[in-house]
């Protein structure tokens, strides 16, 4: 198949697993807000992380990544964490901190992404900032599900690390948006 039509492809595994990750969100908010079932919660957030990781690499290693892809998947991290962060923050307001970093980067990134594919034509998929991140949002909204008395000093900690992990993430795809926009970096 040639590059082109791979990239255009809609109807992909990878594809399909973010599809299955939304349809999470729903699940694993009422499991959290409405039964008060934490471990529950956890396990479909674990299982939600599972498939983020195993699109990435069922994408990669059968080549079956696309357009559509490189936006669905961030796409459905994105509303998985906005969605449990908002969950724990009814038990945790510290979790305020990196849902607004969150919500604003998101914000900065879908304007100068749409810009950037504007002016190249091109999809840049997740740096590694972006991936560790992701990883470690997940670990510390786990870590909150899982362990219900954490205590305060080592939630606080573990929101901290994710907020500079955010705001550190925010600032390197911000500079590597904008070098592209001004013209002064090249694609991946």
């Amino acid at each position: 198949m040639k590059h082109e039509e791979t990239t255009r492809r809609i109807l992909t595994i990878p594809n399909l697993l973010s599809f299955f990750r939304l349809c999470l969100i729903p699940v694993f908010a009422w499991l959290y807000c409405v039964q008060k079932e934490y471990i529950w919660t956890g396990i479909v957030l674990v299982i939600s992380g599972l498939t983020d990781t195993a699109d990435g690499l069922i994408a990669r290693h059968f080549h079956m990544t696309s357009d559509l892809g490189k936006v669905l998947d961030p796409v459905a991290d994105k509303l998985t964490q906005a969605a449990m962060l908002a969950c724990l923050l009814t038990r945790f307001p510290l979790m305020a901190v990196p849902l607004a970093i969150m919500v604003v980067k998101e914000i900065f990134m879908a304007i100068t992404g749409l810009l950037v594919i504007r002016k190249t034509g091109s999809v840049f998929g997740a740096d590694w900032h972006g991936k560790v991140t992701t990883w470690l949002i997940y670990a510390m909204m786990v870590l909150h599900l899982f362990w219900y008395n954490i205590p305060e000093g080592v939630s606080r900690l573990l929101i901290g690390i994710c907020a500079a992990m955010l705001l550190l993430s925010f600032a390197l795809y911000g500079i590597h948006h904008i070098r592209t926009l001004r013209g002064t970096q090249t694609e991946k």
